[in-house]
């Protein structure tokens, strides 16, 4: 494993383990009965996580840089593996910011600092979705890690299979060899 694929475990790893810690209130919000105890505990802790130090914000936002320029180098080799595997990674790692940028920013705005025209059945509704595009995160970038597991395996069966075939060609030439040196 190299420094770019690092790169990009590193990154979804840390965003997994982010998102990991929401779900313990996303899950409530989304599959269990909404009560008014579930909606204040949101609410409190997507209040805390929106006024996190920017020092927080800036290395969230940095490994998100992190996993897109690991990615991008890997897809730079340009192989069938790149192509497959990393191109598949950084689409679903795309997504994933897009889903974050479009869907988890605006709902945490109107959860924490809603505008005048919010009522609070808005903010509950912004809860819901937020809720949803973190599972949806979740999901992709389990996906992404598993892409990049495929991919580990993938190459290293193959470098077995051309080991195995190059074994086998030197071993169809070595009694030939020596039958030649007799004569």
């Amino acid at each position: 494993m190299g420094f770019r694929q690092g790169a990009v475990l590193a990154s979804c790893s840390f965003f997994l383990g982010v998102l990991f810690i929401c779900f313990f209130v996303d899950y409530r919000i989304l599959h269990q009965e909404l009560t008014e105890e579930t909606i204040e505990d949101g609410f409190q802790f997507y209040t805390t996580f929106f006024n996190a130090p920017p020092a927080i914000k800036a290395v969230l936002h940095g490994f998100m840089g992190v996993g897109i320029l690991g990615l991008v180098a890997k897809l730079h080799k340009y192989d069938e593996s790149a192509i497959f595997f990393d191109g598949s990674s950084l689409v679903g790692y795309i997504f994933s910011a897009a889903v974050y940028l479009a869907v988890s920013v605006p709902s945490l705005r109107t959860i924490v600092t809603p505008a005048d025209v919010d009522t609070r059945a808005d903010r509950i509704e912004a809860l819901r979705i937020l809720s949803a595009g973190n599972t949806i995160m979740m999901v992709v970038l389990g996906a992404i890690l598993v892409l990049q597991g495929g991919q580990e395996y993938a190459r290293r069966v193959e470098a077995r299979e051309l080991a195995k075939m190059e074994e086998e060609l030197k071993a169809k030439e070595s009694p030939s060899a020596g039958k030649e040196k007799k004569e």
